[in-house]
């Protein structure tokens, strides 16, 4: 077996303490940060065919998409004016999450999160009462602010603030949030749509307002994590936090270790030249190539191709509203399995099983609709049958990303890192996501246009390269406390040759020079 099997707990810990409704309803009102990211990737996608929206802001697009009459469903939307409106936003959150890294290490993560709602709500207002692009572009890049600072906070956060054995699940609420908010988006933008007078677009952009709120005074009632209160100097007060977290008195073992991990970060004057020490190397890798990965699994394409399929079984006009909420639902549904899954069946089975998943049914529906659409992209009249079975595969492949690289690849970088490194290591993670979702939203559309249905397996090509780089390089992080995360690494096959007992001589955190002596890397 070329991967690590089943590692106990870390060097055998086992911290005490059980779920509390204390940290229950924390994570979950943490969690929330994920609606303001889920949302805005909704509307933004429905506003953008709404004809008043774009004879407002985007005529050439309308004038274009009404001139050109032509069968080819393939090229209906390629504009890289209209595509830089919607990516505008992954720009700036990237730019943020750097930032957000020195803000939630030295202020928190809790504060983080708050500034994330305030500038998310700045942005939804001014995009609410916009008259001009440039106030549409002010307003995504504020959104963009306040979601690269969420997505940096939230996922630490949780990870954070999770007993060891339920880190998965809770910290998959994030995921969570972010599916319930798309499907939200996707509902209000189909009934905004039909206000007469067509200026529902401003309230379905000025809507985002509300989940900005629920972050914006949820971080204002949630406590910050011990670690995080450790790390600036607040040691008696993360003690008291951390047995109300955990519900007992004897939590010394576990607030030991976490003094420890934030006494070695503290010898960490540079966290982000640290990175690329060697000891980081398996670190570094899995910040970088789990967000790449997970936005070229091609689940854009898919979300983009259903609403002329759903078309075609008869749902007539309701048909991007129809495939929205049924792709919605798939996904909501697909993410609970994966909380219900991933402390018990373990990251890499879901990654491995989902990776399998999403092969079968791209190789499917790029057969599917080569078939129909063939090369000019004209399907002329498609049987319902067909259309049902593409439907059902297209339903298969979404719960399969939901339940393997759509949560994962948020919760296990926010749980490999130790503390040193762990806010810059979660901004290389957040920045690498937005950088290739941005990447792709950008070129996608244009790369529809001339790779055609071949699109389909472009992306299962990056499926069979994803599922061999977690079959053999990604260890079992399931159940090993956060702080002892360092043992997956040195029981490894390959990257035990870049982390040595020397580097942890504790058994999880880097010794000063009083120790038993530290690795010169």
């Amino acid at each position: 077996m070329p991967a690590v099997g089943g590692i106990g707990p870390g060097t055998g810990k086992e911290y005490p303490g059980s779920l509390t409704p204390f940290v229950t309803v924390t994570c979950i009102v943490a969690a929330m940060g994920g609606l303001i990211f889920g949302y805005d990737i909704g509307i933004s996608g429905g506003v953008t065919t709404m004809t008043p929206f774009l004879q407002k802001f985007f005529r050439k697009v309308w004038e274009k998409k009404e001139a050109d009459k032509s069968t080819n469903q393939y090229c209906q939307y390629d504009s890289q004016t209209l595509t830089m409106f919607t990516s505008s936003l992954y720009l700036a959150a990237l730019l943020a999450s750097l930032v957000a890294s020195t803000v939630t290490r030295k202020l928190g993560r809790k504060l983080s999160m708050l500034l994330g709602g305030l500038l998310f709500f700045a942005g939804a207002l001014i995009n609410g009462f916009a008259k001009a692009v440039w106030m549409l572009i002010v307003g995504r890049l504020l959104l963009g602010f306040g979601v690269g600072f969420a997505n940096q906070s939230v996922p630490l956060y949780l990870s954070e603030m999770a007993p060891y054995r339920y880190r998965g699940a809770l910290n998959i609420g994030f995921q969570l949030s972010i599916t319930v908010g798309i499907l939200i988006a996707n509902v209000l933008n189909y009934f905004f749509a039909k206000i007469k007078g067509g200026w529902g677009w401003r309230l379905s952009l000025g809507g985002a307002m509300v989940p900005a709120l629920i972050i914006t005074v949820g971080s204002l009632f949630l406590p910050d994590t011990p670690n995080s209160m450790i790390e600036r100097g607040q040691t008696e007060e993360a003690r008291e936090k951390l047995k109300r977290i955990r519900g007992i008195d004897d939590v010394d073992e576990e607030f030991r270790d976490l003094v420890v991990a934030s006494d070695a970060s503290k010898l960490v004057e540079h966290p982000w030249r640290n990175l690329l020490q060697r000891k980081y190397r398996p670190h570094l890798t899995m910040a970088i190539l789990i967000p790449f990965f997970q936005q070229l699994t091609g689940i854009n394409v898919i979300m983009f191709y259903a609403p002329v399929l759903f078309n075609t079984i008869g749902f007539g006009d309701d048909a991007s509203l129809m495939s929205a909420v049924i792709t919605g639902v798939v996904n909501v549904a697909a993410t609970v399995v994966s909380i219900y899954g991933v402390d018990k069946w373990g990251r890499r089975f879901l990654f491995l099983e989902g990776g399998a998943q999403m092969l079968i049914c791209q190789a499917v529906v790029a057969a599917c609709i080569g078939a129909k659409f063939g090369v000019s992209g004209n399907p002329g009249d498609l049987p319902k049958w067909y259309a049902i079975v593409v439907v059902l595969f297209i339903c298969i492949y979404v719960s399969g990303f939901a339940w393997s690289w759509g949560p994962l690849g948020w919760l296990v970088p926010s749980e490999i890192f130790p503390l040193e490194i762990r806010s810059a290591a979660q901004s290389i993670n957040v920045s690498v996501n937005m950088l290739f979702t941005f990447a792709v939203a950008q070129v996608f559309l244009t790369m529809l246009c001339h790779l055609k249905f071949g699109l389909f397996l472009f992306f299962a090509f990056f499926v069979v390269l994803m599922s061999i780089f977690i079959y053999y390089f990604l260890p079992e992080t399931k159940g090993i406390p956060i702080e002892e995360m360092n043992q997956v690494w040195k029981s490894h096959w390959y990257w035990s040759r870049f982390v040595e007992d020397l580097d942890y001589p504790n058994g999880g955190v880097e010794m000063g020079k009083g120790g038993q002596g530290s690795k010169n890397v």
